[in-house]
């Protein structure tokens, strides 16, 4: 038997039940071979610390990370990627060799790559972008958009004062909107993003009024429980382009997975039909 440590990594959050992390990690570790685990673990936040510097002596290589921990590990990592400080979050964790924790943050990545695979043909200079939402998510997509090139972001949340912050943080390039005029910016825009949890199993719809959509308008939703959103089922029934929420999930998960493991895993169908299975 080989003497080789089997590598080991995994997803904290709590809760963490939920998640399709581990669905997807296993799906790439059996096509790819490798004798290794991707494990989900629901840690508190008084622990978080513990935790993060014994599983690095347990095997561990790296960990995602998600709600409540992504903006506490940034504090505890012994580097952090530029990106990640300027999103003021994390979602990748690298447990490196000489035992520092190295921190990263893919969500603006898995984003980008998602909308690049389901519309093609987007020209991210084609017109503004509306970001509904302006948490840690909408952070990593209003920084993954401005850096793809748009050239307006106009940026809306039910509490004004956290776009505000946001903007402070990215620039003239983001226009706040209140949130009773959301129907109204949609009205032209090239793309529309929902990076609220409105429309999730369990939460409330999001009541944004869609009328303004015009064909042709690439609209993307974060959600992806259900796959298909009523913000989505309504855009597609008005003629534009849709792009799902899973997409961004499983594309976040591919340089993670390339730093803990070796290989680049692709995101294909049968990617997304494991995860989905």
């Amino acid at each position: 038997m080989s003497d080789a440590r089997i590598p080991l990594a995994g997803v904290i959050g709590h809760p963490i039940a939920h998640s399709k992390s581990p669905r997807l990690f296993a799906h790439w570790l059996r096509h790819h071979g490798i004798r290794g685990h991707y494990i989900p673990m629901d840690i508190a936040h008084d622990d978080l610390e513990k935790v993060l510097r014994t599983l690095p002596a347990m095997g561990f290589v790296g960990l995602n990370v998600t709600i409540p921990h992504k903006e506490t590990v940034l504090g505890l990592a012994d580097l952090v990627t530029d990106r990640a400080t300027l999103i003021g979050a994390a979602n990748t964790l690298i447990f490196r060799p000489d035992g520092k924790i190295h921190a990263d943050n893919t969500d603006g990545y898995g984003f980008m790559e998602n909308l690049r695979t389901g519309a093609p043909d987007w020209d991210p200079k084609a017109g503004p972008a509306v970001v509904l939402g302006a948490g840690g998510a909408a952070r990593a997509v209003v920084s993954a958009l401005a850096e793809a090139g748009v050239p307006d972001i106009l940026l809306t949340n039910r509490t004004r004062i956290r776009a505000e912050k946001l903007k402070e943080d990215f620039g003239q390039r983001v226009q706040v909107v209140d949130w009773v005029q959301a129907g109204n910016i949609v009205e032209g825009a090239g793309l529309v993003v929902n990076t609220t949890s409105l429309g999730m199993v369990g939460k409330p719809e999001l009541r944004v009024p869609l009328d303004g959509l015009r064909p042709g308008t690439l609209v993307t939703d974060l959600v992806y429980a259900p796959l298909r959103t009523h913000l989505l089922q309504t855009a597609e029934s008005m003629g534009c382009t849709v792009v799902d929420g899973l997409g961004m999930l499983l594309h976040q998960a591919v340089p993670g997975f390339e730093r803990w493991f070796g290989p680049r895993p692709q995101v294909d169908e049968a990617t997304r039909a494991a995860v989905l299975a």
